[in-house]
């Protein structure tokens, strides 16, 4: 079984900063792509960056220049450090990951269950 774990969320003022960190565990062979999607209540699930084997990381535009995605990819955990937080910003953050297990090459999306990162003062 793969499963994604998130953590770091939680409330912070505008402004401030939180590091998300989400480990995948299970039976893993190949991890292609890395990444977070926030949704906020009454709105579509949206990617806020991605980072792909062998690429440069994608941001949605309103997370350029305030948040960095990283991997570490022997631990097969990706982060994503926000700074500048805004209340726009407020939303559940999903990990996900697009991986190969050792019993298939099919490549599969898996997702964390989210972390709530609300910000506000």
């Amino acid at each position: 079984q793969v499963q994604l774990v998130e953590s770091g969320g939680g409330l912070v003022q505008p402004g401030g900063s939180l590091r998300l960190s989400c480990a995948a565990s299970g039976s893993i062979f190949s991890i292609r792509t890395m990444g977070w999607y926030r949704q906020a209540p009454g709105k579509q699930r949206e990617l806020v960056a991605s980072l792909t084997t062998g690429s440069r990381a994608n941001y949605a535009d309103s997370a350029k220049g305030r948040f960095t995605i990283s991997r570490d990819n022997a631990k097969n955990t990706v982060y994503l450090q926000m700074n500048s937080l805004k209340p726009e910003d407020t939303a559940v953050y999903y990990c996900n990951a697009d991986l190969q297990t050792y019993g298939s090459r099919q490549y599969i999306f898996y997702w964390g269950q989210g972390t709530q990162v609300t910000v506000s003062s």
